[in-house]
């Protein structure tokens, strides 16, 4: 046998156990093939794959809510204005005697005081020692004018029979009248000292309420000496400014809500200011407010004027968004998505408020919640009995946007 046809031992060894082995091959293949199969057909039994989204499928709800619609509303007309609270008018009780020194003081700042209540005295000693001179100068002229006026009496007598003369006639006429004329100058005097007598005693010219005291126990003090101050009666008024545009809707009579460090309180518009200040151009509107009270004189306050009804459209104040200094709503569509919605808004009556502009009658918008939503957002519109039921079982007692 030719040398180039030797097949090595190690090789015909290798052949023969390869061609004994290939059923052994082809039975691992056959069992790999059938393994594949199960593992593929069980996966899809079990729901291993995700299943593909069949078209016209409505996409799952992220969220649940409850729709509400703008109402036509008769709302009030108002006009807001600022201003003082002040006294209706104050009073400056002062001294009226000169050089006597305050002997007491009755009263204090806050204390309530009738018409005539003395609220303090002076020293009356140096007025009753004037009082009784004078009133000695007054028996000492009455004595005089007797005298003179009997002299007078027997002239008138004598005068027709030529006794007396013409000028001796008259010197004594012109001594009865002069001695008439010292007397009633000493009774004057004696009125001057018994008022003096009179202003020793500090009296309250109205009743009302002493809202300042400088007086002080021991001090001289001269005529017209601030001693208190009282605001009369007790009663208060705001004085607002009001705008000249708005000032010919305001008359008196009119109703006002005035508020004063979250004190509330009801006024009456008594008088309008017939000028208007040239540099503001804003004019007074004096407002009579009830007293007592617990808003007191000096504080700001803000009011509003009721001047009639208008309608408008309102919704709850919950849905309504606050975003970006901006109002929005959440509107709900057909596809039940909502849609962000720019709106202006107006006036707040209770838990309502205006919508002036952006927003129809018949949308439909998320009633509350809408923090909680974003524009694109798929929701589920219940009912309001569906939407209690749901945040019962949620552990809430009120309705709100559920995940």
């Amino acid at each position: 046998m030719p040398q180039q046809y030797l097949i090595p031992a190690n090789l015909r060894l290798f052949a023969v156990m390869t061609y004994r082995l290939k059923p052994l091959y082809l039975i691992l293949a056959a069992v790999a093939v059938l393994g594949i199969i199960f593992v593929f057909f069980g996966m899809r039994s079990s729901g291993g794959e995700k299943p593909k989204n069949v078209p016209g499928t409505p996409a799952k709800s992220a969220l649940t809510v409850v729709t509400t619609q703008p109402q036509a509303s008769n709302l009030p007309l108002r006009i807001s204005a600022n201003g003082n609270v002040a006294a209706w008018q104050e009073a400056i009780i002062g001294a009226e005697a000169n050089g006597l020194r305050l002997a007491e003081v009755r009263v204090n700042v806050g204390d309530i005081v009738k018409r005539g209540q003395i609220l303090a005295t002076f020293a009356p000693g140096t007025v009753q020692a004037n009082l009784m001179q004078v009133r000695a100068a007054v028996a000492e002229a009455e004595a005089t004018l007797a005298e003179a006026s009997a002299n007078a009496e027997r002239v008138r007598r004598l005068q027709p029979s030529g006794v007396i003369s013409a000028q001796q006639a008259s010197q004594y006429l012109t001594a009865e009248s002069t001695a008439q004329a010292r007397l009633e100058a000493q009774r004057a005097n004696l009125q001057i000292q018994q008022l003096h007598l009179q202003q020793t005693q500090v009296l309250a010219p109205d009743q009302g309420v002493i809202s300042a005291r400088s007086a002080t126990v021991g001090a001289v003090l001269s005529a017209g000496q601030e001693l208190f101050r009282m605001i009369r009666q007790g009663r208060l008024e705001w004085r607002a400014e009001v705008s000249s545009a708005d000032l010919t809707l305001l008359k008196p009579g009119m109703s006002v809500r005035v508020t004063a460090n979250d004190i509330a309180i009801n006024g009456t518009v008594r008088k309008i200011s017939p000028t208007v200040d040239a540099q503001t151009r804003n004019g007074l509107v004096y407002v009579d407010l009830p007293a007592p009270g617990s808003i007191k004189a000096g504080m700001f306050a803000r009011g509003e004027f009721e001047i009639g009804n208008s309608k408008g459209l309102t919704l709850p104040q919950s849905a309504v968004v606050l975003r970006d200094g901006f109002s929005y709503v959440l509107r709900v569509g057909i596809d039940s998505k909502v849609t962000e919605t720019k709106v202006d808004v107006g006036r707040r009556v209770g838990e309502r408020i205006e919508i002036t502009g952006g927003l129809d009658e018949a949308a439909r918008v998320v009633a509350s919640g809408g923090g909680f939503l974003a524009d694109g957002d798929t929701v589920r519109v219940v009912e309001t009995a569906d939407m209690n039921s749901a945040a019962v079982k949620a552990g809430s007692g009120t309705p709100a946007v559920v995940r």
